[in-house]
């Protein structure tokens, strides 16, 4: 774990308490999972590329029209850039979306027969996708365990104590030391849930913590 200093104990410390909070997320959340409205790993993928800057909620808005026009690979790698973009508007920056779109439709018909590779080098190596990306098309689409840090998750790291970085890989890095890996997919999912409604970036609602009433949380930074 990224410790300066930090001593067997403390990180044994740590690792129970961590364990302790995601059992208690679990309670607070049980039917936490991936908000992106998807069938199958491949319109993951595609939800996941899009939500790049912006909401899965808005994300969800145009996805059923997307994947009705194009269904698989091969139909957005032959996409009509104009209709493309067109459907895409509603997220904003439509002309480099569409661009990426139609990338990884033709590397996965090119590469993969138009399947999703489950295989995170391969997928990394797709066009728009990134390590987060991997992970979340990983750990819910295909059930390998993988730790997905967007800016909820790596918020409540650090004010639950549980690493110093900032850089998302580093996160990763520490979270996977601290939980077992069938935590590892929803975890990350109960953490982003707890983030979005009660330890917020702006006015954390510690008085609303269960965790914090439990003595689970050391409220660093906050």
């Amino acid at each position: 774990m990224s410790y300066t200093g930090a001593t067997a104990d403390d990180c044994a410390a740590v690792v129970r308490r961590a364990a302790a909070v995601d059992d208690a997320l679990t309670r607070l959340y049980p039917d936490a999972g991936c908000t992106l409205d998807h069938n199958g790993p491949f319109q993951l993928l595609v939800a996941t590329v899009l939500s790049a800057q912006t909401t899965d909620a808005r994300v969800n808005t145009i996805t059923p029209a997307l994947f009705a026009r194009y269904p698989d690979a091969v139909a957005l790698a032959g996409a009509d850039r104009t209709d493309l973009e067109a459907l895409l508007r509603p997220l904003g920056m439509q002309h480099t979306r569409a661009g990426r779109l139609i990338a990884l439709g033709a590397e996965l018909a090119a590469e993969y027969g138009g399947d999703v590779p489950a295989d995170r080098d391969a997928l990394v190596a797709l066009p728009g996708v990134g390590r987060k990306t991997a992970n979340v098309v990983l750990g819910n689409a295909f059930g390998v365990p993988a730790i997905t840090v967007d800016t909820h998750v790596g918020r409540l790291s650090r004010r639950l104590g549980w690493t110093t970085a900032s850089d998302p890989r580093a996160v990763e890095g520490d979270l996977t030391a601290l939980w077992d890996p069938q935590r590892w997919t929803d975890g990350c999912h109960r953490l982003i849930e707890h983030g979005r409604t009660v330890c917020r970036a702006r006015g954390p609602r510690c008085g609303q913590c269960a965790l914090n009433a439990a003595g689970l949380c050391p409220r660093v930074g906050v």
